[in-house]
């Protein structure tokens, strides 16, 4: 595979997980231009360590194909990471509720905003896919709820920035 297949598989994953080219440059530590450019087909060159970084990101595997079975303990994975502080736990139906309706109990404000903080980029978007294939909510709209929390909490993680 070159570079210009491989930005075509990009293009592909990043927009059936529902993402932005400026999301998924956030969640890779990359510019928005670099995702262009590579998804353009006019990038020349990556680097074997960026390419690794976005293939974790999407779920795809270094040979760049797509992960054929998502992570169906995504949700679970999320929700564990978002409980770890508290006495209370964040349930894996609890997170697909809130992901899907765009509301959060109030009781859970806190796992969430801790989840949007520190769980890794991977966790989230493979939660989100979860979520969305679990309720037929567009992955698109569970990151736009992601998004609004991450503003209303005000979260300083890169990505939500």
């Amino acid at each position: 595979m070159n570079i210009r297949d491989l930005g075509g598989l990009i293009r592909v994953r990043r927009e059936s997980l529902g993402l932005s080219q400026h999301y998924l440059a956030k969640l890779a530590g990359l510019s928005r231009t670099t995702i262009n450019l590579l998804e353009a087909g006019t990038l020349n060159d990556l680097g074997i360590s960026k390419v690794m970084v976005l293939a974790e990101v999407l779920g795809l595997s270094l040979e760049a194909n797509e992960v054929i079975k998502p992570h169906k303990k995504a949700l679970l994975m999320a929700s564990r990471t978002a409980s770890v502080s508290y006495r209370e736990k964040l349930t894996p139906k609890e997170l697909r509720s809130a992901f899907a309706s765009g509301c959060i109990p109030v009781e859970r404000i806190a796992h969430l905003a801790t989840l949007l903080d520190e769980a890794p980029a991977s966790v989230l978007v493979s939660a989100v896919e979860e979520a969305s294939l679990q309720t037929s909510v567009p992955a698109k709209k569970i990151w736009g709820h992601l998004a609004t929390w991450a503003h209303d909490f005000k979260s300083t993680r890169r990505v939500w920035i």
